[in-house]
């Protein structure tokens, strides 16, 4: 199969100016040993992936290219045996497989990974490692039985340091007549719709990721009163070994709902401690310079027990961290999701991330300073207002200046 070609950078602000440009759309379908179809997809898809060289990490974004093939591995299932699977693989040994599976009224791709080869120098310069990864994560993708998954808008699947964008999606399993049904279940991200359809039952995988985790509150207080006040939403991406010896990257949301917080004061050091049945501790330390007068989260604390991994027991910890900084006396906040890079096994997502270190006064959040994430996205829609004035008034400039030569044409009587 031949290789990708390499990464297509594009200029963000064009793209903004002229819509995104995804890779071409393509069919893929999966039959039985009948020759009928069970499982039909036609999308296109980019993937955005970062990985480490020896200078630093290194992002790339790439896409599925025309020539991916579905491998005979793919399978319509058995019965209560096995699910229907789409596997897809392109350039030198990447791959993307789609698990579905059913319930008496709905299916859906219970779990989407891409399998990735950093030897493959033309997408991956310079990597300073050679392996096979492999990362997974659940979806939303879903639709009613006899219904064709349509999706127009960009679907964005995260996948620890993968991220797959899936654009113009069509996606059936299970199908009926060896073709996309005529009736459609549409994607969140197409909507709004009329509220009068009943909800959608649950998914029935078992233990699925939210695409976002809940927003709760935590506070540490001390003998001198509160010291941290932070609101947030939290996922852990882990990669470990399965007893089966294959690398899995999972992504596990923390419910505020089964998580008892508590945490210390001191003067140079605020702790957030949470603990569950699944995560003995996860421990966020902020510290603070006193000459800059800023604080800091500096080091992420994580014990977690993994059933399935060869090693159940999980630990990880980064004490030399420098996110969610601000000025003590003073807030920090961001809308956008942030990722945490704690160590090469384990990030933390932190979503709408709102907190305050030290001097926290009356149980309040100070003076807000916004993230470098959500300053860059207000520059957005000052830069295509700032192009759409401009070509307003050369326009206006164009209209004058004809308007006062057809005049000079007249002479007076």
């Amino acid at each position: 199969m031949a290789a990708l070609g390499g990464v297509r950078r594009r200029p963000l602000l064009l793209l903004l100016l002229a819509g995104l440009v995804h890779g071409t759309a393509a069919v893929f379908v999966v039959k039985d040993a009948n020759g009928t179809a069970c499982i039909m997809a036609n999308f296109s898809a980019a993937f955005t992936a970062s990985y480490d060289t020896r200078s630093g990490p290194k992002n790339v974004t790439f896409d599925l290219p025309s020539d991916a093939a579905v491998l005979n591995s793919s399978s319509c299932g058995k019965e209560n045996a096995s699910d229907p699977s789409l596997m897809i693989a392109f350039g030198r040994g990447h791959g993307l497989i789609l698990n579905f599976t059913r319930n008496a009224t709905r299916y859906s791709v219970q779990l989407m990974s891409f399998i990735y080869n950093l030897s493959d120098t033309q997408i991956f310069p310079n990597a300073s490692s050679k392996a096979i990864k492999t990362v997974e994560s659940a979806t939303d993708i879903r639709a009613d039985i006899n219904k064709k998954y349509r999706c127009v808008s960009n679907n964005q699947i995260h996948m620890h340091n993968v991220t797959v964008t899936l654009h113009d999606a069509t996606i059936q399993a299970y199908l009926a007549n060896n073709s996309f049904s005529k009736e459609e279940t549409r994607c969140e991200q197409d909507g709004p719709f009329p509220t009068t359809a009943p909800p959608p039952p649950p998914h029935p995988s078992p233990s699925p990721v939210p695409e976002n985790p809940p927003v709760y509150k935590y506070n540490v207080s001390g003998s001198n009163g509160t010291c941290l006040l932070a609101s947030m939403g939290l996922q852990l991406n882990i990669t470990y070994e399965k007893k089966d010896n294959t690398t899995v990257t999972r992504v596990f949301s923390i419910n505020p709902n089964k998580t008892t917080a508590g945490g210390s004061c001191s003067p140079q050091l605020v702790t957030l401690e949470l603990r569950s049945e699944s995560v003995p501790l996860l421990a966020f330390h902020f510290g603070m310079n006193a000459s800059t007068s800023r604080y800091f989260l500096q080091g992420i604390q994580l014990n977690m027990t993994l059933p399935d991994a060869r090693d159940p027991t999980f630990k990880a910890a980064n004490s030399s961290l420098r996110a969610l900084q601000a000025t003590i006396g003073n807030s920090y906040k961001c809308n956008a999701e942030e990722r945490v890079q704690v160590t090469e096994a384990f990030s933390i997502n932190i979503f709408k991330v709102w907190v305050q270190a030290f001097q926290v006064q009356g149980d309040k959040f100070g003076s807000v300073e916004e993230c470098q994430l959500d300053e860059n996205g207000m520059l957005i829609p000052i830069a295509v207002g700032g192009a759409l004035a401009g070509l307003v008034l050369i326009v206006l400039i164009a209209y004058l200046v004809g308007r006062k030569r057809s005049h000079a044409g007249y002479q007076t009587i």
